[in-house]
């Protein structure tokens, strides 16, 4: 199973033995990653609008903005009516902080490994 994963990720990314992308490559990769990412955060902000709705008994825009708000990492807007509201929104914004650092690090991935890759940064060669 390890060795599964070993080659799927290195087939995401080139080896350091790999000349660079070129740039219409790497922002074919970039937008592959922000695409993964928005479908993310899509589904994270739909579980939040219906958790919302469902638990609170908010409209459809009062329970997008909560969610979205949560999911930004901002906080909640509007008062919750009861105990299980409370206990949704408490998981939701738990699960939104997580989301939100690993939407980031998703996002910045290419980024960084383009940057990585150019140096040619070596931990033997740091030693």
């Amino acid at each position: 199973m390890k060795e599964l994963e070993v080659t799927y990720i290195s087939s995401m990314l080139e080896h350091k033995r790999q000349p660079l992308l070129s740039k219409a490559a790497f922002l074919r990769r970039q937008l592959r990653f922000l695409a993964a990412t928005s479908v993310f955060v899509s589904v994270s902000l739909a579980v939040g609008v219906a958790g919302y709705m469902h638990f609170a008994g908010f409209t459809f825009i009062d329970a997008f903005l909560n969610a979205s708000m949560i999911l930004g990492g901002m906080g909640p807007m509007g008062e919750l009516p009861n105990d299980a509201a409370k206990w949704f929104a408490s998981f939701y914004a738990l699960f939104s902080g997580i989301a939100l650092l690993g939407s980031v690090a998703v996002i910045l991935t290419p980024l960084v490994h383009r940057m990585m890759h150019a140096l040619h940064l070596d931990d033997e060669d740091r030693s």
